[in-house]
């Protein structure tokens, strides 16, 4: 039963928060704050909080991370694509666990960087201010709606 419960509520809680960060996106003149890997950071923030994947630190620097890699490949790397977007996934994945903010749905983010030639404006919307928008939401969702140890206190 407990099962059922957790993937209602994951599902609905992802429902919730993307839902929010897609109204901003089309709905205001704020800019993009959603991008495809947020999708896959729900499944880690709602439907397993105490992975140390989920957590905060690592939810952040690691979409920050890896898109940061995207651009630095997709600006200063003078390879066609189907040699950069492999190159910068490996480094943006390498990066992450060498620094200790693994955050598996942040290794796709150089494949939407690059495929999508985005600007420096990228970083701050929708990478950084997705990222809190729904840090904050797993924050609230699973501490005092859910009273589960999040963030964890390893």
């Amino acid at each position: 039963m407990g099962n059922i419960k957790q993937s209602f509520f994951a599902g609905l809680f992802s429902v919730i928060t993307i839902g929010i960060l897609t109204l901003l996106t089309y709905k205001t003149e704020y800019g993009i704050f959603l991008i495809a890997s947020f999708g896959s950071s729900m499944v880690l923030l709602y439907g397993y909080p105490e992975s140390p994947f989920a957590q905060p630190k690592n939810v952040f620097f690691g979409h920050l991370l890896t898109a940061l890699v995207g651009m630095i490949f997709l600006y200063f790397v003078p390879l066609p694509i189907y040699l950069t977007i492999p190159l910068a996934v490996g480094f943006g994945v390498g990066l992450m666990i060498l620094l200790n903010v693994t955050h598996p749905p942040a290794g796709g983010n150089p494949i939407i960087v690059i495929m999508g030639s985005v600007s420096l404006d990228y970083l701050l919307t929708p990478v950084i201010s997705g990222s809190i928008i729904i840090i904050i939401f797993a924050i609230i969702i699973n501490r005092f709606i859910l009273k589960k140890n999040y963030p964890s206190k390893k």
